[in-house]
């Protein structure tokens, strides 16, 4: 089964570092481009796209790179489903922060996730850690039905490489993530590449 997996486009929040999770952040206009870029990509890809499902996480950041994906794609923008399971980690009382401000309230705190990024769960009642938010992505990815378009977040991203690729959790945690390019997932054989 083939996956095309595109993390939305940018935020401000992101230019500027700070850690997202599941705060509903817009994207910014560099954001927007990388959408569209995506979009003409994915055509040239796939066409109109038509043996796939279109899935997106249903925060707004993730639904308007999609619509504007389908759009660059000559497709119906609204016409894709969301699911819940697709939501970035939760980074939990940190979502808003950059590393450097919780560093200097709570030094101890990033040690320890540095020492495990991949288990460490912030501070927080709705916080998960990488190995959390892997267990609902593999939960998701068994309910795929056939090839999909999703569009989604670093953090998924992240637990896709880890449970079809079979990336150690030290490495998965670090891994780049771009928001300009399309993470082509060929699940036959595990093959994991990025195309731009």
């Amino acid at each position: 089964m083939l996956l095309y997996v595109i993390r939305h486009g940018q935020t401000d929040w992101n230019a500027e570092r700070r850690l997202q999770g599941q705060k509903d952040i817009p994207l910014n206009d560099t954001g927007r481009a990388q959408a569209a870029r995506n979009g003409e990509t994915m055509r040239r890809l796939v066409g109109a796209g038509e043996d796939f499902s279109f899935i997106a996480s249903p925060l707004s950041r993730t639904r308007e790179t999609m619509q504007i994906l389908r759009q660059a794609m000559g497709l119906d923008p609204l016409d894709y489903r969301t699911d819940d399971r697709l939501v970035e980690v939760s980074f939990g009382d940190w979502e808003g922060q950059t590393l450097k401000e919780v560093r200097a309230v709570a030094p101890d705190k990033v040690k320890a996730r540095s020492a495990d990024k991949w288990s460490f769960i912030p501070p927080g009642p709705s916080a998960e850690s990488y190995e959390i938010l892997s267990w609902r992505i593999g939960a998701w990815f068994q309910s795929l039905e056939g090839p999909a378009i999703t569009v989604s977040h670093g953090g998924v991203i992240r637990s896709l490489f880890r449970l079809i690729g079979g990336i150690n959790t030290s490495e998965a945690a670090e891994l780049p993530i771009p928001q300009d390019k399309i993470l082509a997932i060929d699940t036959e054989d595990g093959r994991l590449d990025w195309i731009d």
